[in-house]
């Protein structure tokens, strides 16, 4: 596979414990895969490894057929990979459109002493910037609440401002961590129209983790499930649903 990203063998120790162990996965453009799992079976872990906040022990990651692994997070998010948190982090303080617009305004493009002096040049590029996160809003359905403190947004906008700001950094590979944890059935449902919609809008790679079975079931395409750091099956969520050892290690019983 020459596109989108590539997980091949992945392994992460740390000390004596194997927190990841032999992890392989291949995630295209417009994909939409999910990785399933117990508390503590190594799920974030493995979008930590993605993201260049941990380096494999062994193993490598590689996107559109370029190593990341052991690279810093910011050349990584640059190449285009963009992950949201289980726990939200917002700037908390600051405007939605702030919020989404810091994205777009890194210090190479605009320059220190711009920022500092408010040269013409910087003002029109935070001009620019300004604009596109009114239309990343937009199309998040955030645009009428641009000018409210983030910390002021109900918990499900909230979460909609976190994948805004993500999309900003222009993915393409997007990792969502648990975005369903605290929104309630209805919102649930709205976030499952919006991921589908933003796959396609997009034209994403994205691999979520999540806890909530019928939202995981009815919006991806492949499962993975994690336990104990090892991958116990992978396949359809019908396959994933009848495998007997998903069933005694998570699920419980078929969804």
């Amino acid at each position: 596979m020459s596109g989108g990203l590539l997980i091949e063998h992945v392994s992460r120790r740390f000390g004596g414990l194997l927190a990841v162990d032999d992890f392989c996965m291949s995630l295209q453009t417009g994909e939409l895969l999910g990785l399933i799992g117990p508390n503590g079976a190594g799920k974030t872990t493995v979008f930590n490894l993605i993201t260049g906040v941990y380096s494999p022990s062994s193993g490598r990651i590689l996107l559109d057929g370029k190593r990341i692994d052991g690279i810093a997070p910011m050349r990584i998010s640059r190449a285009g990979i963009a992950r949201t948190f289980q726990n939200i982090r917002l700037f908390q303080n600051l405007t939605v459109l702030d919020n989404v617009t810091v994205a777009f305004d890194r210090s190479a493009e605009h320059g220190l002493i711009g920022a500092v002096l408010r040269t013409p040049r910087f003002s029109r590029r935070r001009h620019e910037s300004e604009m596109r996160g009114m239309e990343l809003l937009a199309t998040l359905g955030l645009d009428d609440k641009a000018q409210f403190i983030a910390k002021n947004l109900p918990y499900g906008d909230q979460r909609r401002l976190e994948i805004a700001r993500a999309l900003a950094t222009a993915p393409k590979i997007l990792l969502l961590d648990e975005p369903a944890a605290g929104m309630n059935p209805q919102e649930k449902v709205e976030l499952m129209e919006l991921i589908r919609f933003l796959r396609d809008r997009f034209r994403l790679g994205i691999l979520l983790i999540e806890h909530d079975m019928k939202l995981v079931m009815s919006i991806c395409q492949r499962i993975t499930v994690f336990d104990h750091g090892e991958t116990i099956a992978v396949g359809t969520p019908s396959e994933i649903q009848c495998d007997p050892k998903v069933i005694e290690a998570y699920l419980g019983e078929p969804v």
